[in-house]
C-alpha cells in the first residue's frame, strides 16, 4: 500500500471514530459539562464541598472569584461585565449604584438563594446586662448604641466600606436611630447619630470572614461580634470560644442578606437555569443549612436546624437612594482612626439665666451625659472619647473648661461645668462666638482630623462686645479650615430670633429654636451635627 493509500485509510478510520464518539456523547446520560466564572464574595467560600457535588450532579463547574461583597458590586460595570455570573451575599448595593448611573442597561437576573440576617453576636453576661435596663428584656439598636458610648461595650464590625455584612449593620443601626421606621432619607442621615455607636468599635477588618477569624484570637478584649448569623454560630460551634456568643437581633430589627446569584452573561441562561433549579431543590437546600447555617428559601416545610428555629424578626429595608448610603459611609469615615470629636458649648450665663433656666441646661446636660433613657437620648449623648468644651458667657467669657471623655468619673466633670452660679450681668454672644472661632482655628490647626462643631446657646439679645456685622466679617477672613467648622444656634427666651439664624447659616449650620420644645430636644436635635 502505497502512502497516499495508508493516509487515506488514516482518515477515514479518524473520521469513522469522531463520528462514532460525538453518537455516543449524544446519548449518553451523564450531564453537559459547561464551566461558569463567578465573581464571589468571600463568605462563601464554606460553600466548597457543595460545588464539588454541583459538578458531579449538573457538570457545572464554578469557577469562584472570591472578593468582599462591596468591593464586588463596585466591579460589576454594566456593559463590562467581566464574569458569567454573580453570586454575593447581597446584589442591593450593586442594584443602588446601577439605579443611580442612569444607564438603560438591562439589570441582570437575579435569585436568592438563602438567607442570614446581620445580628450580634454578644457575650452572654453582657447581653444579661443589656437585658435587665431594656423595657420588656428586649435589647434594641439603641441600647447598644448606649452602651457603645458609655464605654462598657466593644464590639468588632467588618469595614462598611468594603464588606456587606459591616454596611448591612451600619444601614441597620442608623434606620433605629432615624426612628421613622421606614426606608432611610436624606433628611434623617443629615447628622451623625452613630457617633457614640461607633465609639465602642474596637476590631475591624475589610473581609467578613478575617473579622471572624480576629474576634477569635481577640475575644477577651472584646464583647460582641456584628457580623452574618451564619458566622456566629459557626464560630460558636468552632471550638475556638471560651464562650459561646449570645445571638441577639434588636427588636428594632436587622438587614437580611438573601445571596442572590446574577445572571451576568445572558448567553449562559440554560447553565444558569440548570445551576439555579438545583441550588433550590430541597436536597440541597437542606445540604446548605446544615453545613453552612444560613436559612433555606422557599421550603417552608423544611425542618429548620435548632440554632436556626428563631424568627429572624423584624427586617429592615435598604435604602433606596445612594445619596443615603453615601452619607452614611463619609460619616462613619476610617474604621482604623480615632474619630471621636470635639464640640464646643458656647452657653449664656448673663442674670436673666437665673433660675428655671438654668435649671433646665443642667438637666439638658445631665440627660446628655446618659440620664436620658429614651431611644434618641441614647443616640446622641456624650460618648467615650468626646471632647467638650463649655464657654460660659455674660459680658465676656466668664469660665472655659474642656473634659474628654473616659469614663464614668468624666460624666460628673461634664455635669459640674454647667453647675456654677456665676452670672454676668451683659450678653456679648458676638465676641464669644468670635473668641470660640479664634479657639477653632488653632484647633483644626493641630488635630485636622478630628470632626469639631460648635453650639451656641442664648436667651437674650447681644447687648456688649462686637455686633453681628463684626463678627461675620471676622469670620470671613478666617483660615478655610476654621471656616469650614460649622455653628449651631438654639435659640432660647427672648433671643433674636433673626441674628441667630443669620449667624449659623454664615458658618454653615443651622438654627433650633427651643422656645416650642425642651432645651434637651433642641440640644439633641443638633447632636452630631459636624462637617
Amino acid at each position: 500500500m502505497n502512502r497516499l493509500s495508508r493516509l487515506a485509510r488514516w482518515a477515514a478510520l479518524t473520521l469513522a471514530a469522531l463520528v462514532l464518539g460525538s453518537a455516543t456523547a449524544c446519548t449518553t446520560d451523564g450531564p453537559r459539562r459547561i464551566s461558569l466564572s463567578v465573581l464571589a464574595g468571600s463568605e462563601l467560600a464554606d460553600m466548597g464541598p457543595l460545588l464539588d457535588d454541583l459538578r458531579k450532579d449538573t457538570g457545572i463547574t464554578l469557577k469562584m472569584d472570591y472578593g468582599g461583597a462591596v468591593d464586588a458590586g463596585n466591579a460589576l460595570a454594566p456593559g463590562r461585565y467581566r464574569h458569567d455570573l454573580a453570586w454575593l451575599s447581597s446584589d442591593r448595593w450593586f442594584q443602588l449604584r446601577l439605579k443611580e448611573s442612569g444607564r438603560n442597561a438591562e439589570k441582570p437576573l437575579t435569585t436568592s438563594i438563602m438567607r442570614s440576617p446581620v445580628v450580634i453576636g454578644m457575650k452572654p453576661a453582657v447581653a444579661a446586662q443589656l437585658r435587665r435596663g431594656a423595657p420588656g428584656g428586649q435589647i434594641s439598636w439603641a441600647d447598644v448604641a448606649d452602651a457603645a458610648a458609655e464605654g462598657s461595650l466593644g464590639f468588632a464590625m467588618a469595614d462598611p466600606h468594603r464588606t456587606n455584612s459591616g454596611l448591612a449593620a451600619l444601614v441597620g443601626v442608623a434606620t433605629a436611630a432615624a426612628g421613622t421606621g421606614g426606608v432611610l432619607r436624606p433628611g434623617d442621615v443629615s447628622c451623625d447619630r452613630l457617633r457614640g455607636f461607633f465609639s465602642g468599635h474596637r476590631l475591624t477588618d475589610d473581609s467578613t470572614v478575617r473579622l471572624t477569624d480576629a474576634f477569635a484570637r481577640r475575644q477577651d478584649g472584646l464583647d460582641a461580634l456584628i457580623t452574618y448569623e451564619s458566622e456566629i454560630l459557626a464560630l460558636n460551634s468552632g471550638g475556638r470560644l471560651r464562650t459561646p456568643l449570645e445571638i441577639v437581633r434588636p427588636k428594632d430589627g436587622t438587614v437580611l442578606s438573601d445571596y442572590p446569584l446574577l445572571l451576568l452573561d445572558p448567553a449562559k441562561r440554560a447553565a444558569y437555569d440548570r445551576l439555579v433549579e438545583w441550588l433550590k431543590s430541597e436536597r440541597v437546600q437542606k445540604r446548605i443549612m446544615e453545613r453552612t447555617q444560613r436559612r433555606p428559601i422557599d421550603h417552608p416545610g423544611l425542618t429548620r436546624i435548632p440554632a436556626l428555629r428563631e424568627p429572624i424578626g423584624n427586617a429592615l429595608y435598604f435604602p433606596d437612594q445612594q445619596a443615603v448610603v453615601d452619607r452614611l459611609l463619609a460619616d462613619y469615615g476610617d474604621p482604623k482612626r480615632d474619630a471621636a470629636g470635639h464640640v464646643l458649648f458656647l452657653l449664656d450665663f448673663s442674670g436673666s439665666m437665673r433660675g428655671e433656666r438654668i435649671e433646665q441646661l443642667r438637666a439638658t446636660f445631665d440627660g446628655l451625659s446618659g440620664a436620658d433613657d429614651s431611644r434618641s437620648g441614647k443616640f446622641v449623648r456624650f460618648h467615650r472619647g468626646e471632647t467638650v468644651t463649655v464657654m460660659r458667657f455674660g459680658g465676656r467669657v466668664l469660665d472655659e473648661r474642656s473634659v474628654t471623655y473616659s469614663g464614668p468619673r468624666d460624666l460628673e466633670r461634664l455635669r459640674a461645668l454647667v453647675a456654677s452660679d456665676d452670672f454676668g450681668d451683659a450678653t456679648a454672644i458676638w465676641s464669644t462666638l468670635d473668641h470660640a472661632y479664634g479657639k477653632v482655628a488653632a484647633l483644626v490647626r493641630d488635630r485636622p482630623d478630628v470632626p469639631l462643631s460648635v453650639v451656641l446657646m442664648t436667651d437674650g439679645e447681644n447687648n456688649a462686645g462686637l455686633g453681628l456685622d463684626a463678627f461675620v466679617r471676622r469670620y470671613a477672613g478666617r483660615p478655610d479650615a476654621a471656616r469650614a467648622v460649622r455653628t449651631y444656634t438654639v435659640r432660647y427666651g427672648e433671643a433674636h430670633t433673626a441674628e441667630l439664624d443669620r449667624a449659623a447659616r454664615a458658618t454653615g449650620g443651622r438654627m433650633v429654636d427651643a422656645t416650642d420644645q425642651s432645651l434637651l430636644s433642641a440640644f439633641k436635635e443638633i447632636r452630631g451635627c459636624v462637617q
